[in-house]
């Protein structure tokens, strides 16, 4: 048996309801991390979510904007939410949960596009997003760190050149430039024992985009993609990774979808 954690940017859950319950139901997954969920606690959906079989659910809204929530078939304990770089936003919530293994805690992030101008001394939002990836960094040194944990979301950085349609062309542009992708590198890498889930099972010399612009007129023909939405978690818990995948379809869904897909995690089940 296999359980599977998803990470999906839906960009307004309650506009996308129905593409959101239509995935539920056609994938099955056992949790699913939302962000840019929209829309403030008590607006949230739950009803629906609970109808369709995740009767537990770990929200932390926000009126108009950013906003994440987890859902999940299994009970969420221990639910809390952090506030980065002392700027009141909804970009983080987290849980326990218990899916075979012990419990362990899942993470749900938001982090900043960061604007149009790499630049944190004439951009205060690019400042904001490399400030929230440095706090970061201190955060995940602390020793709860070391075990149990996954992290997911929307990173807004596509960090290996395969992860974008063209290294070359983007490297000055918002969420692939070096600084960006050097940042997301040093957590990965930075002693902390997190694994890429994704790219343990994709490897990194093929090409993978996790999300289209609205802007292109055929965004499939064109395939301009960025991966910025990722799944890693520490070495125990990597240890019963059995594979990864991307949603790609999704993009195409509705006539409204989200610019985001589904990635999606497997594990091994006791």
């Amino acid at each position: 048996m296999t359980l599977s954690v998803v990470t999906w940017n839906i960009n307004s859950v309650r506009l996308r309801l129905d593409m959101v319950l239509d995935f539920l139901r056609q994938y099955q997954p056992d949790v699913l991390m939302l962000q840019e969920i929209k829309c403030t606690n008590d607006q949230f959906p739950r009803n629906a979510f609970i109808e369709n079989g995740y009767p537990h659910m770990a929200v932390h809204g926000q009126k108009g904007y950013h906003g994440v929530a987890i859902v999940s078939k299994f009970p969420l304990t221990d639910i809390s939410s952090r506030v980065f770089c002392e700027i009141p936003e909804s970009r983080h919530v987290s849980a326990l949960v218990d899916l075979g293994h012990g419990p362990f805690t899942l993470h749900n992030f938001y982090i900043p596009a960061g604007g149009d101008e790499p630049d944190p001394e004439i951009n205060p939002k690019f400042k904001h997003k490399l400030g929230f990836l440095a706090e970061l960094k201190t955060w995940f040194g602390e020793p709860m760190f070391q075990r149990g944990q996954l992290i997911a979301g929307d990173f807004n950085i596509a960090p290996h050149e395969n992860d974008v349609w063209s290294h070359k062309q983007l490297l000055k542009i918002v969420s692939h430039t070096p600084v960006e992708t050097e940042a997301l590198n040093a957590l990965l890498t930075g002693g902390h024992g997190w694994v890429d889930v994704v790219r343990k099972h994709i490897p990194y010399d093929q090409k993978l985009y996790s999300w289209w612009s609205y802007r292109s007129a055929d965004w499939n023909a064109a395939d301009k993609g960025r991966r910025l939405d990722h799944i890693w978690t520490t070495s125990d818990v990597a240890e019963q990774s059995i594979g990864a995948e991307i949603i790609r379809p999704a993009r195409g869904w509705t006539d409204k979808p989200s610019d985001h897909v589904p990635v999606i995690a497997r594990f091994a089940r006791p």
